[in-house]
């Protein structure tokens, strides 16, 4: 999904903010870098400020316009710090994460910077569908590019996080037993906490109640409840009064048939 969110810097002046944008792309996951008639090419400022993202950085494709680099994109945003003549529609960092990370599985999308003296021209806003602006101090609003690219790549990983999340709960809902399965349940740990003299049969009290409210509160899974099942037949198996029971029965069985 990453893969198809491209980050996209026109016009850059300063080599060395170009590989401080990598950097930032790369600590939020993104690697799709566009470089827009940049002023100099990549160099080795670059690199140095690129430090572990130099892939980015040497996978970034240089094109000679914004049109060019966003061609096959579906949806293009692009940031803005100034009020245009022309209202246009205007998302938030965190509407602009979510709509490019939810657009980006249908097809390429882009989120577009400016230059760091004067930002994106009239006529390249006009490429965008959506402008976006990152809502800093108005008193000192300044950002340079580096920074807004980690802001907005920041905004694009926690909604693709959110995201994963909600696809992963959706396929691990919880397997649950039926009541009747249940009711076996309570039926058996009656009869064990009976027969190791948990519960006294003639004053049973509020035990049972009070453990169906608990087990019904905690609701336990299959495959809990499966282990449950398992600890009661495994009381059951090793518990002395059984023993000594079923061997009275038995002695009386044999007494009755002298």
């Amino acid at each position: 999904m990453l893969s198809d969110i491209r980050i996209v810097l026109v016009s850059t002046s300063h080599t060395g903010n170009i590989g401080s944008a990598a950097r930032a792309m790369k600590t939020m996951g993104l690697s799709s870098l566009y470089l827009v008639d940049p002023v100099s090419p990549p160099d080795g400022k670059s690199s140095a400020l690129a430090a572990g993202a130099g892939d980015v950085l040497a996978n970034a494709i240089t094109v000679n316009t914004l049109e060019e680099a966003v061609s096959d994109c579906g949806l293009v945003v692009g940031t803005s710090a100034r009020s245009r003549t022309l209202p246009w529609p205007m998302l938030t960092p965190r509407e602009c994460g979510q709509k490019l990370v939810v657009e980006a599985e249908k097809y390429p999308v882009a989120l577009v910077f400016g230059r760091e003296n004067n930002g994106l021209s009239n006529e390249e806003l006009q490429q965008c569908h959506f402008h976006v602006c990152i809502p800093a101090n108005p008193d000192y609003s300044s950002l340079n590019i580096a920074a807004a690219v980690q802001t907005l790549c920041y905004e694009i990983r926690v909604n693709h996080l959110d995201i994963k999340a909600s696809q992963h709960a959706a396929s691990a809902v919880a397997e649950y037993p039926l009541s009747e399965d249940l009711e076996r349940f309570y039926v058996h740990l009656e009869k064990t906490l009976k027969e190791v003299d948990f519960i006294v049969p003639n004053h049973p009290g509020m035990v049972m109640t009070k453990l169906r409210r608990l087990f019904n509160r905690a609701r336990p899974e299959v495959q809990e409840l499966n282990i449950l099942r398992g600890i009661l037949a495994s009381i059951d198996k090793n518990n002395p009064n059984k023993e000594m029971l079923s061997k009275e029965m038995a002695t009386k069985e044999n007494g009755s048939t002298k």
